[in-house]
This record gives C-alpha cells, structure tokens and sequence, in this order.
C-alpha cells in the first residue's frame, strides 16, 4: 500500500475583530483565536476599519483596506504574528 501526504489548505468563511481579539472561522469547523495585540495596525484601526476585511483568494487570506493588513490563514494557524510597520 502506497500512501503520500495530502496537501491541505485552511480558507477562513468569517472573520471578527473586537477590541482585544482576532476570530477567524475556517471552511473545515475550526476557529482560530488570537490577540488582536498581535497585529499592531489592527489594533490601532477604528472599529469600522476593523469590520472592512476581505478574503483574499479561496480564502487563503485576510485583507482590511483601511488598515492596510494582510494575514494568510496558514500564518495564523503557525502562530505568526505581525510586524510592527507603523
């Protein structure tokens, strides 16, 4: 029997922000949870700007216009978080 790894990408379907967090719901049931402190420019976006995202692709990522953020799905899942560009 012969086997080989499947190759598997996490899309998100929804995303939240609040005031201290980053909620990201994927295709497969999981949710993903983080510190919005990990993104600085989140962080210091209004809420509204906040509330703008954007899948990028199949939803292999996130986009906020306003915030000028992108983050992929797959850095989430890997615990990356953002530099601090401001």
């Amino acid at each position: 029997m012969s086997s080989f790894p499947l190759e598997f990408k996490a899309l998100a379907t929804h995303v939240v922000v609040t005031e201290d967090e980053l909620k990201v719901d994927l295709a497969d049931g999981r949710s993903v949870s983080v510190p919005l402190t990990w993104f600085p420019r989140l962080l210091a976006a209004t809420p509204e700007a906040r509330a703008k995202w954007e899948l990028l692709g199949a939803g292999e990522g996130i986009h906020w216009p306003e915030a000028d953020e992108d983050l992929s799905v797959a850095g989430l899942l890997e615990g990356n978080r953002a530099l601090d560009r401001t």
